[in-house]
């Protein structure tokens, strides 16, 4: 993850929060109080986001001791204490909300592509994230799709060519399309082109290109696009992919599919954090 970007996503969420100062934490709690805190999850997921909950109390006071007692990426159970803080009471309190909601938030997205992944690990098929992610924290959710088990779609608009149908109505055909984007592109990058017929996908096999996207495809169409395909380019379906539909979709033989609501739609981990002591010498 880029140190930069997270530095600066989190100086901004924590100002966005913070403002003129914590009043409720200033005006209770002595300024060299001192005192240990634990996180503790209330229902069963994968835990996502601890390196960034660290960075968010780091940011606040650099004294702060940080203990995480799972990795990302672990499933764990209710009761489960997956990290420790300990240090001043002033900035714990203070960061206690920006620290949880982005470990809640990962952490739900981890819980629900684990949950998609677990019921396809059998099949040579990979889950994919989309670009449907809130805006601000891409980054920070298609690292929870990875430690979910998960596989990241492209990052953004500038990490891959995927030619839809508006692109073809503007260029005026398929072939000037992907003639315009080869124009432009060097050979590092991919072309991806989004098919809804059985039609379509004859016409763009015609093509040197990588990837085709099968959009909103029922499993007996997909089944036919991918023999069809018969392997001479990547097969990635999408469109209306659900937890019960996901393992049917897979077993047409599609390489991927992707699923913008492990993103969007996931539901945060509940997770609280918990007074354990007070620290000698406040």
């Amino acid at each position: 993850m880029n140190p930069i970007y997270l530095q600066q996503f989190i100086r901004e969420v924590l100002n966005e929060d913070i403002g003129m100062g914590d009043i409720t934490t200033e005006s209770i709690v002595p300024e060299k109080h001192r005192s240990s805190y634990v996180f503790r999850v209330k229902h069963p997921g994968v835990v996502a986001g601890l390196s960034i909950a660290e960075r968010v109390f780091q940011e606040l006071d650099a004294s702060l001791t940080w203990m995480s007692l799972v990795q990302d990426g672990e499933r764990v159970e209710p009761g489960t204490i997956i990290a420790r803080i300990t240090g001043p009471t002033r900035a714990i309190l203070t960061g206690e909300r920006v620290a949880l909601n982005l470990m809640q938030r990962l952490s739900g997205i981890a819980t629900l592509t684990r949950s998609l992944v677990d019921q396809i690990h059998d099949l040579p098929c990979r889950v994919l994230d989309t670009r449907k992610t809130t805006p601000g924290l891409r980054q920070l959710e298609k690292y929870a799709v990875r430690m979910g088990g998960g596989t990241n779609h492209r990052m953004g608009l500038s990490h891959g060519v995927m030619i839809k149908d508006n692109h073809i109505a503007m260029a005026g055909s398929l072939a000037k399309a992907i003639e315009l984007v080869r124009a432009r592109t060097g050979h590092m990058v991919q072309i991806e082109v989004e098919a809804d017929t059985l039609t379509q996908v004859e016409e763009i096999l015609a093509f040197d290109i990588d990837v085709i996207l099968l959009d909103n495809m029922d499993p007996d169409t997909l089944r036919r696009a991918v023999k069809m395909i018969d392997g001479k380019v990547v097969t990635e379906a999408s469109g209306g992919v659900t937890p019960e539909t996901i393992r049917a979709v897979a077993e047409t033989g599609v390489d991927a599919v992707s699923l913008g609501f492990i993103t969007h739609s996931a539901i945060a981990l509940d997770i609280g954090l918990d007074f354990e002591k007070e620290e000698r010498g406040t």
